[in-house]
Order: C-alpha cells, then sequence, then structure tokens
C-alpha cells in the first residue's frame, strides 16, 4: 500500500468518526474483498467468511467513535485473525496434537516399526512440550491436555485472555515447525 493510499485512508477514517456514511463506503468497498479473502483463506467457508467481514465492516461503523486507527489495512488484518481465532476457539476446532499425531500418522499401518516410529514420534513431541518455557507449557497444557478455554486459563494464571492466546499460538507454531522436521527426518530414516 503507498503512502497516498494510508493518507488517503486516513483522512477517510476521520471522516467516518465524525459520522460520514459516505466516506465509510468509500473504505468498505477498498478493502472488504480484501477482509473477505482473508476468513475465507482461514475458515474454508464461505458463510464463515462473509459473517466475518460484516461483522468487521459493522464494529467499524459501531465503534467508529472509540476506536484510533492510523493504519487501516494493519487493524483489518488483525481483526480478521482474532475474530478467526475466537471462530475456532468457539467451535473448539484445536485437536490435541497426540490425537493428531495418533490420527494422522499412519507411516506403513500398524506394523511394529511403524509402532515404534510413532512412539518415538510421540516421545520427541513430549520432549519439545517440556523444552517450552514454563508459563508457555502451562498454557499448552491447560489448553490440549485439560481441555481448558483461554478465558479460563487466563483467570486461573491471572493474565490476559490476549497473552493466553498469544503464547499458545507461539507454542503451536514452535511444535508444529519442530515435529514437521521430526517427521520428515523419520520418513527418511524409513
Amino acid at each position: 500500500m503507498t503512502s497516498i493510499h494510508q493518507d488517503q485512508d486516513y483522512l477517510l477514517w476521520q471522516d467516518v468518526r465524525e459520522g460520514s456514511i459516505k466516506s465509510f463506503h468509500i473504505l468498505y468497498e477498498r478493502y472488504w474483498e480484501t477482509v473477505y479473502k482473508s476468513a475465507l483463506k482461514r475458515l474454508r467457508n464461505h458463510d464463515q467468511a462473509q459473517d466475518i467481514t460484516q461483522d468487521i465492516f459493522a464494529n467499524l461503523w459501531l465503534k467508529k467513535a472509540e476506536l484510533q486507527i492510523a493504519n487501516l489495512p494493519a487493524y483489518l488484518h488483525v481483526s480478521v485473525r482474532n475474530r478467526v481465532l475466537n471462530l475456532f476457539e468457539r467451535e473448539r476446532r484445536y485437536i490435541p496434537f497426540e490425537q493428531l499425531i495418533h490420527d494422522n500418522i499412519q507411516l506403513h499401518g500398524d506394523s511394529a516399526d511403524a509402532v515404534a516410529l510413532r512412539n518415538d514420534f510421540l516421545q520427541a513431541y513430549h520432549t519439545l512440550v517440556d523444552t517450552l518455557p514454563v508459563q508457555r507449557k502451562k498454557i499448552f497444557r491447560y489448553y490440549f491436555e485439560e481441555g481448558l478455554s483461554t478465558d479460563e486459563i487466563a483467570q486461573k494464571l491471572s493474565l490476559s485472555r490476549k497473552t493466553v492466546q498469544n503464547q499458545l499460538g507461539r507454542a503451536v507454531s514452535y511444535l508444529r515447525t519442530n515435529l514437521s522436521q521430526l517427521l520428515v527426518l523419520y520418513i527418511l530414516i524409513k
């Protein structure tokens, strides 16, 4: 996005904050497709992506007086990400890592070698979880092993919900990266 567009967005947003429906429509027309595509890419569901898009723009209008937005595309990007995460949490789309490993790693069926390989992989998973920083490990275990919501974890650890979500995201990213590398090594060795 060029500086000119950012400047235009900022001026349009200032008009929106003062109640200009025309400026709001200009911003809506400029960004609705970007927001929709971003939500669709994450959700792979047209209706949910449409709902999130409408929700984000409705929220912009309803909270226009409160919101201080310097970079509208960045704000919209973060809004999509947060709404998708909230939706996932409501639907409990997160599946315990051990279940994913058991369900998705079917290396050569149930032969003795495949069972040994899965067991080695699970051991590597547990070792990686143990290497997480103490607080991140607690959050990860509360969420994936005990099934607590991010709100419940935040209350239990006296943290903000956002902090819990960030720590959970970092833990998942770390494990996904390292476990996928291990899986490639195991397959190559096999």
